[in-house]
């Protein structure tokens, strides 16, 4: 079993789905007690949102470069940036170490592929709906169209995360918003949506609605426990 690096704490409300799941993947894999190896550095996310908002994205790519090599020193096999708008900084992240990253859009542009998805919607803060490094991943990697919602349905989806989702308040109200934002995308085409948030499936479940959905913490998550178990 190779042991996985996470980064986590951007929020560590979704971090800990990521510790769930990777563990409750490996025993369903391995049967018995078996448990993932894994080693995390958790950072302090209030000096990142702020280096977010004031568009100081080399400081937060120092931040993570330092956890990640914290990770390598542990013995992490390979690594995971437990957030979706982080990866604006992933190649920086990636080159100060030896170790692989396991990049979050890579692992759902995948899962999409496999399901022959050819437009899907995408939901998750607004830099990672407003900017080019996550959707033209997917676009250029695996020829799927991103769709973002207009421009307020982003404002509203980036605020309930960072106001709400971030600090564990989950509201039934929120919920609504997100789901007509989901409906207004489906009109557009989209076969399917990226929670690409990590604390977005915190809020919205499969259960709340028909239009697929791809938890790209769920789908990150499994594909570093295939990873680890080859």
């Amino acid at each position: 079993m190779k042991t996985i690096g996470l980064i986590g704490g951007m929020s560590w409300e979704s971090t800990q789905f990521y510790y769930q799941q990777i563990n409750r993947a490996v025993r369903a894999g391995l049967g018995g007690l078996h448990s993932a190896k894994i080693a995390m550095v958790s950072v302090d996310f209030a000096p990142i949102e702020e280096f977010q908002h004031a568009g100081n994205w080399p400081a937060t790519a120092e931040i993570l470069s330092a956890a990640a090599q914290s990770l390598e020193a542990a013995g992490a096999d390979f690594f995971l940036i437990c957030t979706n708008t982080m990866h604006k900084v992933a190649d920086s992240v990636a080159s100060s170490v030896s170790i692989p990253l396991l990049h979050i859009a890579d692992a759902s542009g995948r899962v999409l592929q496999e399901d022959g998805i050819e437009r899907v919607g995408l939901l998750g803060t607004g830099f990672t709906m407003e900017q080019s490094f996550y959707k033209d991943h997917i676009s250029d990697n695996f020829g799927i169209e991103v769709v973002v919602p207009d421009t307020e349905g982003r404002s509203r989806v980036h605020d309930i995360i960072y106001q709400q989702l971030c600090l564990g308040d989950i509201r039934d109200e929120s919920r609504a918003i997100y789901l007509n934002v989901i409906d207004q995308l489906r009109e557009q085409g989209c076969e399917a949506i990226i929670l690409g948030c990590t604390e977005i499936g915190m809020l919205v479940k499969q259960t709340d609605t028909d239009v697929k959905l791809y938890d790209t913490t769920e789908i990150h998550a499994i594909e570093a426990v295939n990873l680890s178990l080859e």
